[in-house]
């Protein structure tokens, strides 16, 4: 059995279809701050359990061969929102699953981390980046996500066959929403307003990958012969592209169902920006993403149609709205009480 942490979420729902569409039985750990929407297609073939993983119980490994773990605020805006929670949750909390994990004799770990720890701002050198390449994390969750990485590679051994997956920019569709990453954020500003805004002139670069090519990064990673991953780390994008060439594509996706203009600001060059490479994992586990920007919009258009998910002003779609509505909602509670029932 496998168990997927943040198995509820963005990424997690997705990998947990590919999971089962292996003949895999799949244990999910997962707070649920965003709902069980993303699994809802696949309850009854899964285990939830719900919970904290800076309160984890050791218990929920019984039975469990392997672990892919997602759990942990996803981006920078969450981040700040809370830097003490931010590195609670991806770092320490991270270690500490860790170390249990391989207390109990748990050895397949992987990681889902980010790309964004090679960032060091819109005017520095433009050079690719490898997984040797110098980091210097600046922002609060790179920073996290490579003090996480670190504590992982301190505990591989033979005991402990941890991977780190650098992830570029994540898109397509998922039962578990976003419209606040860039290219659904585009979809989602194309089919609303007819209008994609690009900031910056558009000049700076993402490495992008569809959602569905992390999952079979990390499947992959798992399945691979121990020697080929224990300890190791390997960025994975589809391509490098320049944001104003990315707005292009998506324009391009949309012919025939909607018209789309590109505005181009060139105020506020503050953005990141940065290129990786991929031959790493190329050339160790002869990984090659499928899906490429076209593809993966088009598909999500009809997915949205699909499934309805063209509310797009509902804040659930976001994640450091929906964060702050609950810190919120939490304040709120803490002053009036249960809002019907009377507290006994």
């Amino acid at each position: 059995m496998i168990l997927i942490t943040g198995g509820a979420g963005y990424i997690g729902s997705v990998l947990v279809k590919h999971i089962l569409n292996k003949g895999e039985t799949v244990r999910v750990f997962d707070k649920l701050l965003f709902g069980e929407d993303g699994l809802r297609e696949l309850k009854e073939k899964i285990e939830l359990v719900q919970g904290d993983i800076r309160n984890f119980d050791e218990n929920v490994l019984e039975g469990i061969d392997s672990v892919m773990h997602f759990a942990g605020l996803s981006n920078d805006p969450m981040a700040e929102f809370n830097p003490r929670a931010n590195n609670d949750i991806n770092y320490k909390a991270t270690k500490m699953f860790a170390e249990i994990c391989k207390k109990k004799g748990i050895k397949r770990f992987t990681f889902a981390s980010t790309c964004s720890i090679y960032d060091v701002g819109f005017y520095s050198e433009d050079v690719l980046k490898d997984e040797d390449s110098e980091v210097k994390p600046r922002a609060a969750y790179a920073m996290s996500k490579y003090t996480a990485e670190k504590a992982l590679l301190d505990l591989a051994d033979e005991d402990f066959s941890p991977v780190i997956l650098r992830q570029g920019t994540v898109y397509g569709f998922s039962p578990r929403m976003r419209y606040d990453l860039v290219v659904n954020t585009f979809v989602k500003d194309a089919l609303s307003g007819g209008s994609l805004t690009v900031f910056s002139g558009g000049e700076m670069w993402r490495p992008l990958i569809d959602v569905n090519d992390v999952a079979r990064a990390h499947i992959l990673c798992l399945e691979a012969p121990e020697d080929k991953v224990c300890g190791e780390i390997f960025n994975i994008a589809y391509k490098n592209f320049r944001i104003l060439e990315l707005a292009h594509w998506v324009k391009e996706a949309l012919k025939g169902i909607k018209n789309v203009e590109i505005n181009v600001d060139y105020s506020n060059f503050t953005q990141r920006s940065y290129r990786v490479s991929t031959k790493k994992i190329e050339t160790i586990l002869g990984f090659q993403p499928k899906v490429s920007v076209i593809e993966s919009v088009k598909n999500m258009i009809n997915q949205i149609e699909k499934y309805n998910y063209s509310d797009f002003l509902n804040l659930k779609y976001y994640n450091i709205q929906w964060l702050m509505l609950l810190s919120e909602i939490e304040e709120l509670i803490k002053k009036t009480g249960n809002v019907f029932d009377i507290e006994k």
